[in-house]
């Protein structure tokens, strides 16, 4: 555990990578969302606005994902770390600033709530589907979100280090076919009210509990591939 510990400091030496930019996205984007709401107030116009944009460094943690694979793999082999040892401590460097993360998007929602949307019935951290089951299940499928996409970015990011661009590509354009195929067969047997009704029974935090059970498969997967990566 320890020497886990030592791949966490190694991911954290260039701590813009998983701290600084995650942030500057996550309040540059609330910044942004303040100004539209505060012109939509000043123009007289009433109703909530939600904004949705919590959801920015999201996207990002799939690019950190990839960076913290192809940038410190070859070092910490150098350093004389198993793969099993930089793989825990990057997936628990990943877990720290998830953590992080989801505790501002809650602390944020529940100033929002308290605030009546900063006084401008605007909301960027709160979005009722996602909270109906409270604070604590917010923040867990924001966690839940945020390692998904770091997931696949260090799933991508392993694919690419073992076998090439092509094969990476052609994994890429797989899994894109597979998406397309199954939204077609939804599409094409008219079962989109049974998969939407079967969405909203689970709820935002029964979606992310299934979305956990899919980032274990990944990383599962990701550290199959990467056993066998040549830094």
């Amino acid at each position: 555990m320890n020497r886990a510990l030592n791949v966490v400091r190694l991911q954290l030496i260039n701590r813009q990578t998983f701290l600084w930019l995650p942030l500057i996205i996550l309040f540059g984007a609330l910044g942004l969302s303040l100004l539209v709401y505060g012109i939509v107030a000043a123009a007289g116009a009433e109703g909530v606005k939600i904004s949705g944009g919590a959801q920015a460094p999201l996207w990002y943690f799939g690019v950190v994902g990839a960076q913290a694979l192809t940038r410190t793999f070859p070092f910490s082999q150098a350093m004389s770390i198993t793969r099993r040892e930089f793989f825990t401590g990057t997936l628990l460097t990943a877990g720290i600033t998830a953590v992080l993360l989801s505790t501002i998007f809650v602390i944020g929602g529940l100033v929002e709530q308290a605030t009546d949307g900063y006084g401008m019935n605007g909301y960027f951290f709160y979005m009722p589907w996602l909270w109906e089951a409270g604070p604590l299940a917010a923040g867990v499928t924001f966690f839940a979100v945020a390692m998904f996409f770091f997931v696949i970015g260090f799933w991508a990011a392993t694919i690419f280090k073992r076998f090439g661009t092509l094969v990476l590509t052609v994994t890429l354009v797989g899994v894109s076919l597979l998406v397309v195929a199954i939204i077609g067969i939804v599409t094409i047997t008219r079962s989109w009210p049974a998969v939407i009704e079967g969405g909203a029974a689970l709820g935002a935090f029964g979606l992310a509990m299934w979305g956990l059970v899919l980032i274990a498969v990944l990383a599962s997967s990701s550290f199959l591939t990467l056993r066998r990566a040549t830094p």
